[in-house]
C-alpha cells in the first residue's frame, strides 16, 4: 500500500499541478475514499479561470478541487463505519458540505446553512490537514462529519458520478421550483444541470418543458428533447429566437409556471426568466455570475407576484432521490457522459467542459484518478 497520494492542486488561476501527499492515517471516527470518478461542474471551470472562489483573489489559496466525488471506501474506523453504515469495499457518493451536525441549523434540518460547515469537499485549503479534501485525487479523506450516500456498485462509474448534477436538477426543478403534474417549466441553459432538470421534471409529471441554449449547444438541445423537453429555443446566431415571445407562443400566452435560470456569468437571462414567468409563478436562480452586480427589474417581481428563490447546491433529500433515479436505470444517462480523463489530464478535462478545446463538445465530463 503506497505511503503517498497523488492529487491535482490548483495553485493559481489557470494553473493546476499534480503533487504527492502523505497518505492520511485513519482512526476510529474517519475514513479514506478511493476515488473512482469525480464529475466536473461548471463552477469548477469558473474557479479554474479565476472568476469564482479562492482563485479570484490577489493571493490565491491552493486547494485540491473536485466537489462531486464518488468511489470505494478504502479504510474506515469502527465508529465511523457504524455511524455511516458502511464497510471497506462499499461504493458511496460524497456530499460537498461537511456540517457540524450539532448547531441549531443542523438539528432543525437546515444543515446547508450550518455556520460551521468548514472544511468542504473540493473547496478546502491545503492548510487544512490532511489537505486531501477534493475528488481530484487518488484518495480523499473522509472526516467524521462527512455525509455519504451508498450507490449501486454495478453502475458504470461515469454514470454513478452524475449524482450531483442530477441532484441539482431534482432540487432546483422539483423541490425549490415546485414542478408538479401538468406544470410548464422553462429551463434557461442546456448544460448538464439543465438537462438534469428536464429529467427530474419529467419524472415529476411536468406538462410542458422548454429549454434554451446557444447555437453551439445543438447537441445539448437534442439531448434535452430526447430526455423529455417538448420545445427547445436557440437564443443566438442566425436562428436566434426571442425567449419570452417564444414561451408566450408555446403556452398560448399563459407563460411558465416555473423558470430555472442556470446560465453562467450572463445577465440577460435573469430578465428573461422574470419576463417568462406567469403571474404568481416561481423563478429559481442558480446560475452564478462571478459576484457581479446584475440589473434586476424588481417591478416585475412585484407586479407579477413572483416568488424568486436562490438555489444553493444540493441537499440530502435531493441526493437520495437523484441516486434513486440513477439506480432505476429508466433513463439512458450514459448519453449525457461525453468525456473521461485521468488525473494527469485534469486541466484538459476542465477546459473540455468549458468549451476551450477545439472540436470537442462536452456535456458531462469526469476525472478518474485511479485509471
Amino acid at each position: 500500500m503506497a505511503d503517498t497520494v497523488r492529487a491535482a492542486v490548483q495553485i493559481a488561476p489557470n494553473t493546476i499541478e499534480v503533487r504527492e501527499f502523505p497518505r492520511p492515517e485513519i482512526g476510529e471516527d474517519d475514513g479514506l475514499l478511493r476515488v473512482e470518478a469525480n464529475g466536473i461542474c461548471g463552477s469548477d471551470v469558473e474557479i479554474f479561470r479565476g472568476h469564482l472562489g479562492s482563485m479570484d483573489q490577489e493571493n490565491p489559496t491552493p486547494f485540491v478541487p473536485g466537489h462531486e466525488p464518488m468511489g470505494i471506501v478504502e479504510e474506515v474506523g469502527e465508529r465511523a463505519a457504524e455511524r455511516w453504515g458502511v464497510k471497506p469495499g462499499d461504493r458511496v457518493a460524497v456530499e460537498i458540505i461537511i456540517p457540524c451536525h450539532a448547531c441549531r441549523r443542523c438539528l432543525t434540518g437546515h444543515y446547508q446553512s450550518c455556520p460551521n460547515r468548514r472544511p468542504g469537499h473540493g473547496v478546502a485549503s491545503l492548510d487544512v490537514a490532511p489537505s486531501l479534501w477534493g475528488g481530484f485525487a487518488e484518495y480523499m479523506y473522509l472526516s467524521p462529519r462527512t455525509i455519504l450516500h451508498p450507490i449501486d456498485p454495478a453502475l458504470p462509474a461515469e454514470v454513478a458520478a452524475m449524482f450531483n448534477p442530477l441532484g441539482a436538477g431534482v432540487r432546483w426543478a422539483c423541490h425549490l421550483g415546485g414542478v408538479g403534474l401538468g406544470d410548464t417549466l422553462l429551463v434557461l441553459g442546456a448544460g448538464q444541470r439543465g438537462l438534469s432538470a428536464v429529467i427530474a421534471a419529467r419524472a415529476a409529471g411536468a406538462g410542458t418543458i422548454i429549454v434554451t441554449g446557444l447555437e453551439a449547444d445543438a447537441h445539448k438541445l437534442a439531448l434535452a428533447r430526447e430526455f423529455g423537453a417538448d420545445h427547445t429555443i436557440v437564443v443566438d446566431g442566425e436562428r436566434a429566437e426571442d425567449t419570452v415571445e417564444r414561451v408566450r407562443e408555446i403556452t398560448g400566452g399563459e407563460l411558465a409556471d416555473v423558470v430555472l435560470e442556470l446560465t453562467p456569468m450572463a445577465a440577460g437571462p435573469v430578465t428573461d426568466a422574470l419576463l417568462s414567468a406567469r403571474h404568481g409563478g416561481r423563478v429559481v436562480l442558480a446560475g452564478l455570475k462571478g459576484r457581479r452586480e446584475i440589473p434586476l427589474r424588481t417591478d416585475l417581481i412585484i407586479n407579477r407576484a413572483l416568488t424568486v428563490v436562490g438555489a444553493f447546491g444540493v441537499d440530502n433529500r435531493a441526493y437520495r432521490e437523484a441516486i434513486g433515479i440513477i439506480e432505476s436505470r429508466r433513463y439512458p444517462l450514459e448519453k449525457l457522459h461525453t468525456h473521461s480523463f485521468g488525473l494527469d489530464e485534469t486541466v484538459l478535462a476542465i477546459e473540455t467542459l468549458g468549451g476551450g478545446v477545439p472540436g470537442e463538445t462536452a456535456v458531462h465530463v469526469s476525472v478518474h484518478p485511479n485509471s
